[in-house]
């Protein structure tokens, strides 16, 4: 496996997705914001949630890219559309499983079951995050991609 590809490029690829992220948020495709969300689980005061989030969504991101690195690793193989599929499989689990299970156990995220809470600061993203724009999905999606798609191009199978 290439560890020293993946201890940099798991964090550029993190970096692209963020990017990704806050320029749709920049641009109004979406109201998510990954490292408020993030970060919130651990503070509770929003703007040091975020830089809190940041720190925990790199953390997240050198997970998914060691992951994404045993992948090529085992199919001995690195291409940009590979990383492309995982980058989509990702997001379909990212918008799919892992965002509306948040809101069950998010400290500070109201859920769709239980309804708002005095102590709740974040809305719950409701399926495939939509409760954060229309667009999110696609936005979720694209960032993955690119994510994916950044780490194919730059890791080794090895």
């Amino acid at each position: 496996m290439d560890w020293a590809g993946w201890a940099l490029f798991g964090i550029i690829a993190t970096a692209i997705l963020t990017a990704v992220m806050i320029t749709a948020q920049m641009a109004g495709l979406t109201r998510l914001d990954l490292p408020l969300v993030l970060g919130t689980i651990v503070v509770e005061d929003p703007d040091r949630a975020r830089v809190a989030g940041f720190f925990l969504h790199l953390v997240v991101g050198q997970a998914f890219a060691l992951a994404y690195a045993a992948t090529f690793a085992l199919v001995d193989r690195t291409t940009w559309w590979i990383g492309g599929l995982l980058g989509a499989l990702h997001g379909a689990v990212a918008l799919l499983v892992i965002l509306p299970l948040l809101a069950g156990v998010h400290p500070r995220m109201a859920s769709d079951r239980a309804g708002l809470r005095s102590a709740a600061v974040l809305e719950p993203p409701g399926l495939a995050a939509r409760n954060y724009g229309i667009e999110t999905p696609l936005v979720l999606l694209v960032a993955h991609l690119a994510f994916g798609v950044a780490l194919g191009v730059l890791l080794r199978a090895r």
